[in-house]
């Protein structure tokens, strides 16, 4: 038997180019086409759905079905919310209650924490990608009647560790959270330099980040639908960047704003920074329809072209029957839309503003993989301009000039496409994006103008490629 003597600093460099070689990249923007998400070195869409917005909250045998349920339509992508409010009873908050009821923001609760992790963990088994959100400024409000603020362990009468004057809350923050007058949110130091709050905000941070930074198939969103101050978002972007960094973890962060007009000021807080801002978030365009919600992704889309990012759209409205008056046809709608216009990750929203994952939201995964089983969403372009006779939101369409054409219609038509760089015949085959499932073929003439109408008057799409 032979001995070899290895010194602490050798043995040290060897851990380090072990792990160096034999890593797998994290998700990341893809080198080929950055519009796109790669996953070990491999392009992936992300395509998802769920009937919360913080799964990690839910017990496992409601959790392990939503995600199997989930992975067999062929989604691979859910939001997360790091939210604590008690919307259905079994959510707990992270940190340590005492026996006189009150809370200790220097302790943990375990199961709050155990819950996430197993949601990193089960999601992790099965290649569904995770966009959290660390701040969701509905969980500090006592608006439209809730208990929510009133509650919380960081409103001074339900913790040991400040009071109301030190901290300079108030007992009760009934306005909605989108008029910004909840403290919560101003306590970093280019704001109100509030260190008696922010420091225990900013372990909260850093023991999400002990479980989410032991993986490489999270991304974070540092708000829900802010409109808070630019320095609020900024600082903790930088504030995660840094902590993965120390850890040698390369990770994306982004902010979600509330605006709904994509042209607003506002979005370019994160537009004009993407050596801070990985990727966008676009969420908020899905309160507008038809052609003005495609209209306002492209802006964005040529907005960015100098340095292109994914885009996500993580929360797709429309449900029938919710606050907002929107429909499913409208959450279908919006979902292609993005697709086809350029989106790297796309999500229906939870019930009652999305479809969640209902029977809906599963057919339109499934549909969407058939057609990428043709078509690679991120070899074609958005490309209306070679519809002619189309009136608005008649139909849309992705492509690769003379190759491969993906377009949806959301209710019938007929419209001409031109597929005069075609150079032989082309066959579209038609997907019932209703069902899931394939519909008729049809082949298609090269060179020209080719008329094009899809089976039925539900949702069609098809992939138009050379047999």
């Amino acid at each position: 038997m032979k001995l070899f003597v290895i010194s602490s600093s050798a043995l040290a460099v060897l851990i380090l180019v072990a792990g160096t070689t034999s890593a797998e990249p994290p998700l990341s923007p893809w080198e080929e086409n950055a519009w796109y998400w790669s996953y070990r070195r491999e392009p992936v869409l992300l395509l998802g759905g769920s009937d919360d917005d913080n799964l990690f909250q839910w017990p496992a045998t409601e959790l392990i079905p939503q995600l199997d349920r989930l992975a067999a339509a062929g989604g691979n992508v859910i939001r997360n919310t790091m939210s604590d409010r008690k919307d259905k009873g079994f959510e707990v908050y992270p940190f340590k209650q005492l026996d006189n009821g009150k809370y200790d923001l220097n302790g943990w609760n375990d199961d709050y924490w155990a819950r996430f992790q197993r949601m990193l963990r089960e999601t992790a088994k099965r290649d569904v990608f995770v966009q959290i959100e660390i701040w969701d400024r509905f969980d500090y409000t006592d608006s439209r009647g809730s208990d929510r603020w009133k509650i919380h362990p960081y409103n001074p009468r339900n913790n040991v560790n400040y009071t109301y004057d030190e901290s300079g809350f108030a007992a009760r923050y009934p306005d909605h959270p989108g008029a910004n007058k909840q403290p919560f949110f101003f306590t970093t130091p280019k704001q109100r330099n509030n260190q008696v709050v922010l420091q225990f905000q900013q372990r909260f941070v850093g023991k999400l980040l002990d479980h989410a930074l032991q993986y490489d198939h999270v991304l974070y969103c540092m708000d829900n639908e802010t409109n808070g101050e630019e320095e609020w978002g900024r600082f903790w972007a930088k504030l995660v960047k840094q902590r993965a960094a120390e850890r040698d973890k390369e990770i994306y962060v982004t902010e979600m704003w509330d605006d709904w007009n994509l042209t607003a000021q506002r979005h370019k807080r994160t537009f004009d920074h993407p050596e801070l801002y990985g990727f966008v978030d676009v969420s908020q365009n899905n309160h507008n329809k038809g052609q003005k919600h495609w209209d306002n992704f492209l802006h964005v889309r040529r907005y960015l072209a100098q340095k292109p990012r994914p885009m996500n759209t993580t929360k797709t409205y429309g449900s029938t029957g919710n606050k907002f008056g929107h429909t499913d046809q409208d959450g279908i709608e919006r979902f292609w839309r993005h697709l086809l216009a350029g989106a790297a990750s796309t999500r229906f929203h939870r019930p009652d503003s999305g479809l969640g994952l209902n029977d809906k939201a599963v057919a339109c995964i499934r549909a969407v993989r058939k057609l990428e089983s043709f078509i690679p969403l991120w070899s074609v372009q958005p490309s209306n301009e070679l519809l002619s006779d189309r009136n608005a939101n008649e139909a849309y369409i992705a492509a690769a000039e003379g190759h491969a054409y993906a377009i949806y219609f959301p209710a019938g038509g007929e419209v001409r496409l031109d597929v005069s760089s075609a150079k032989r015949p082309l066959m579209a085959h038609w997907i019932n994006i209703d069902t899931g499932e394939f519909g008729p073929q049809q082949q298609l003439s090269a060179g020209g103008k080719v008329s094009l109408s899809p089976p039925g008057k539900e949702n069609w799409a098809a992939a138009i490629v050379a047999p």
